[in-house]
């Protein structure tokens, strides 16, 4: 568990992964309106009740696409993917930890992400969950602190590209955690994925409104 009144813990900040392609989805997924505005903009809401400041995450190229009421964290490493986007983010600032979550998380909740940061452990390089759907770390809903800026960058430098590697590489320096909610860590990536969000979104609402 973390104390808020402790300094000595790294500030969290929150970053939204929204620079992806979508090519499964066949569109920009980070646009998709399941709560009433962009997914991209309803994730950075949401991080805002839990982090010192948020950023989405972005291509240079998308910079002007975005919302100006919305601070923007374009990558700076070259490469695509959201490593390139993690390692950006601490080139920023490599001081503070990252709550890094992807886009595409409709049904991402506070519980979860309440879950997460009160069992942050700051001693690791990271605290994650465990994936409901494979049983593997979670990279793309993870709190990164600093002293894994210069891990992830030795993955990237081995060839590496992938963020959950970094996890498994370095498990004993990462807290798991098994997720309260497992929804709240579905992946809607393709348009049959889509639709399993809209049938659990509208059997929310219906069963709110009894």
């Amino acid at each position: 568990m973390i104390s808020k009144e402790d300094n000595r813990i790294p500030p969290l900040f929150g970053l939204v992964l929204a620079g992806g392609k979508s090519l499964r989805m066949g569109y920009d997924k980070s646009t998709i309106k399941w709560h009433g505005k962009e997914q991209r903009y309803y994730m950075a809401d949401l991080l805002k009740g839990y982090c010192k400041e948020v950023f989405i995450s972005c291509k240079p190229e998308q910079q002007n696409e975005i919302d100006t009421n919305y601070k923007t964290l374009p990558d700076t490493y070259s490469g695509a993917g959201p490593l390139v986007a993690i390692l950006s983010a601490f080139k920023a600032k490599p001081d503070v930890a990252w709550l890094v979550i992807a886009c595409d998380l409709p049904l991402l909740d506070d519980q979860t992400l309440n879950f997460l940061i009160q069992n942050r452990n700051t001693n690791g390089i990271a605290t994650t969950f465990k994936s409901p759907f494979d049983s593997l770390p979670e990279p793309l809903i993870t709190i990164w602190e600093p002293s894994s800026y210069e891990i992830l960058q030795s993955h990237i430098s081995d060839g590496y590209t992938c963020p959950r590697k970094a996890l498994i590489r370095n498990e004993e320096k990462v807290k798991i955690l098994i997720p309260p909610n497992h929804d709240a860590l579905m992946n809607a990536n393709t348009p049959e994925d889509a639709e399993k969000v809209k049938e659990i979104i509208y059997q929310h609402v219906t069963d709110k409104s009894r």
